[in-house]
């Protein structure tokens, strides 16, 4: 990720602009370069029907990004600690990127405030879908430029990370179960954890443990200030049979992105959390599939994305969306 884009009159002018295609009767795209977590401050108040998304993975990737690899040292230097996590514009500030924290437990919450800052923008029986992955723990960890930790044959950064607690070699560190429970405490709803199994995953090294197949996909409504929760779903647009697992075969990824959305996975996910004519927000876009999907489901489409490459083709796949 490349670049921090500020906000202003042009951003507020395009998120209007997308959101007023709800009323002009066709399905509309737009992808804007910048944080999320300054672009979903500038969302229009209730104007998205559903967040779909798939936020960088913790540990994986540095997304061609800048990211100061000491900033542990600077944190606890302004008097903080390795369990509490500092704000994400501090982070942000001191050159920080998402996913790249020094503990899952800085990355559970930045993720957490950054979704938080978009909950003023769903409408009240809106939907969050959130696709997140899990990791496993190494003092010495890899983390690669253009792939997940410890595959491809690209450039590598090798970084310490401290141990304690959960935080152990060979340990299975259950961010997605970690995030979903700190969605929690922030007052969503979790109404399912889908799981997404992945018949083709490359093979591992590994001789002491099953291959990692699978991946979660969170499904959070908004906590209502009384009563229960209530959300548009149209339970006729999910698999066949409605379980809470599902099958799709990895995508291979494009346009320097390793882990695209299979268009299989999303669209359920769209047909039946957002209504004919909504609007479908994806606030980590990468490359653009939801966004895709959604205009082609006639859905409206808004992605954010921090890389400028990647908000580059976003914007090409709505294109190319448009061109049909």
């Amino acid at each position: 990720m490349t670049g921090r884009a500020g906000v202003g009159t042009v951003h507020q002018t395009k998120l209007k602009l997308v959101l007023d295609a709800e009323r002009l009767g066709h399905a509309h795209g737009s992808v804007l370069h910048g944080d999320a977590y300054d672009l979903g401050a500038e969302l229009v108040p209730k104007s998205v029907d559903l967040v779909i998304t798939s936020p960088p993975y913790w540990g994986h990737r540095a997304y061609g990004g800048e990211h100061d690899w000491a900033i542990l040292d600077t944190w606890k230097a302004a008097g903080g600690s390795v369990e509490k996590s500092p704000p994400y514009a501090w982070y942000r500030e001191h050159g920080g990127l998402l996913g790249l924290e020094p503990v899952p437990v800085w990355y559970v919450a930045h993720l957490v405030e950054i979704l938080g800052r978009i909950r003023h923008a769903l409408k009240p029986r809106a939907s969050v879908w959130v696709n997140i992955g899990d990791t496993y723990f190494a003092r010495w960890a890899s983390i690669r430029e253009n792939g997940r930790q410890g595959l491809g044959n690209n450039p590598r950064v090798r970084r310490r990370t401290p141990m304690g607690g959960y935080r152990q070699e060979k340990q299975l560190l259950q961010v997605p179960a970690r995030f979903a429970i700190g969605m929690q405490d922030d007052r969503w709803i979790l109404r399912n954890d889908l799981i997404w199994f992945k018949p083709n995953v490359p093979p591992r090294p590994e001789t002491d443990r099953l291959r990692l197949a699978h991946e979660h996909f969170y499904h959070f409504a908004l906590r209502p200030k009384e009563g229960r929760a209530s959300y548009f779903y149209d339970m006729k647009a999910v698999e066949a049979g409605a379980l809470d697992v599902v099958m799709y075969n990895v995508r291979r990824g494009r346009d320097g992105h390793s882990a695209t959305f299979p268009e299989d996975l999303v669209r359920p996910r769209i047909l039946s959390s957002c209504p004919a004519g909504g609007v479908v927000l994806d606030p980590f876009c990468g490359t653009g599939s939801a966004l895709k999907v959604a205009v082609e489901s006639g859905r409206n489409a808004l992605g954010f994305d921090l890389s400028t490459e990647f908000a580059r083709c976003a914007r090409g796949a709505l294109q190319d969306e448009g061109s049909r």
